[in-house]
């Protein structure tokens, strides 16, 4: 082998494993992802059994039911369409009623979402971005000054 011949194939050995490494990297965070709905997003949705989303929104008025130790059931909505959630877990300290809310987990049987993570806002001019842009678009939710 020349030297040129042993230096083009050391750089196409090096492109090699870093192709091999991004490809690594992009399955992997391809599996992490998790989509983002709103209720009436998530209502016309076709999901595949146990995938992980993210369901965002308001609190809805009333729904809030504790159940045995640190159960919980509410509802969030977006103004058209109301999904069930159903955690297991501590609550969020801010977490109340017609408060942003973004849960994480899997839609359960009889449509119920069945949340393994629950972030609430967590001041007083904070709402997630995704939420935000959806109900402002529904006109449901105003920025307060």
């Amino acid at each position: 082998m020349t030297r040129k011949q042993k230096r083009l194939s050391v750089i196409f050995g090096g492109l090699g494993v870093l192709a091999c490494a991004a490809g690594l990297t992009l399955y992997a965070l391809g599996q992490k992802a998790s989509y983002f709905f709103m209720p009436t997003e998530l209502a016309a949705a076709t999901l595949q059994p146990g995938q992980r989303i993210r369901l965002g929104g308001l609190v809805e008025k009333g729904s809030i039911e504790r159940g045995q130790g640190a159960e919980v059931r509410f509802a969030v909505t977006d103004g058209g369409q109301s999904v069930k959630v159903s955690y297991i877990g501590i609550l969020p300290d801010l977490f109340r009623e017609e408060q942003g809310v973004i849960t994480e987990g899997t839609l359960g049987e009889g449509g119920t979402f069945v949340a393994d993570s629950v972030l609430a806002k967590h001041d007083e001019n904070y709402m997630p971005k995704e939420v935000a842009e959806s109900l402002k678009a529904k006109g449901v939710w105003q920025e307060t000054q």
